[in-house]
């Protein structure tokens, strides 16, 4: 974690670690951290660039090989994630949800989930929300298990979409 921080430090400054509010299990609010993987560019209105503008090159690297989410260790001590589980959203992606988001509460959101092994930045919300929603009925350890294996091959091979992303969830 030393050597990402100074790469971190090195390509966009100070500080290192990116810090937000999301939503956690129950709907509890709690501060994600994570390695910074953006600038602060912003257009002449001073609005923020989008985000595929303002990711660097060594950011790009994190996010790939998801070294950004190290920091998130500290959350699942805390118990504000799990190792596996829903990304945490923003709160107000999770009141836009509805039901839907009231039901991805139901369980600690986790440094990886169904989704992020079954396609994540390639999926859309309702997509990656459908996943997180099957996740929510289905999870035991052994599924815990199998995503945790299928996050380091993503690390390695990097994202696809998977046919579980396409139709109908696995039993």
């Amino acid at each position: 974690m030393l050597a990402i921080s100074l790469v971190v430090l090195f390509s966009l400054g100070s500080p290192v670690i990116f810090r937000q509010r999301r939503s956690g299990k129950g709907g509890h609010r709690f501060t994600l951290v994570k390695f910074r993987s953006m600038n602060d560019r912003r257009d002449m209105a001073g609005q923020l660039l989008p985000d595929e503008e303002r990711v660097t090159v060594s950011g790009r690297f994190l996010r790939r090989t998801r070294l950004d989410e190290l920091p998130g260790l500290i959350n699942v001590a805390r118990g504000e994630m799990a190792f596996v589980g829903p990304r945490p959203l923003l709160p107000e992606t999770i009141e836009g949800l509805g039901r839907d988001g009231r039901k991805r509460g139901r369980v600690r959101p986790g440094l990886t989930g169904w989704a992020q092994v079954n396609g994540n930045t390639l999926l859309t919300l309702k997509q990656k929300v459908e996943l997180d929603l099957w996740y929510v009925d289905h999870h035991n350890v052994w599924l815990d298990a199998k995503i945790l294996l299928r996050t380091v091959l993503v690390m390695v091979a990097g994202e696809r979409v998977s046919a579980a992303a396409e139709g109908p969830q696995p039993r």
